[in-house]
């Protein structure tokens, strides 16, 4: 019977182009908001924090502040 990753956060590696699966889930949570981002849909992140952003804006927001 397969499990299914479905409403289960995913925990990732965050490298500078890509990102490598460690558990498996549906998304992550971004850092800042807590907003869920679908895997299919996540875009940015920082690798140094090896933190998960929803959005381009959240990203600068965090990297500047």
């Amino acid at each position: 019977m397969l499990m299914s990753q479905s409403g289960r956060p995913a925990r990732l590696h965050y490298m500078a182009n890509n990102f490598r699966v460690l558990t498996p889930g549906d998304h992550v949570v971004c850092a800042v908001t807590g907003e869920k981002v679908p895997l299919d849909h996540l875009r940015y992140w920082s690798v140094a924090r090896q933190e998960a952003y929803a959005t381009a804006e959240i990203a600068v927001k965090a990297e500047l502040g």
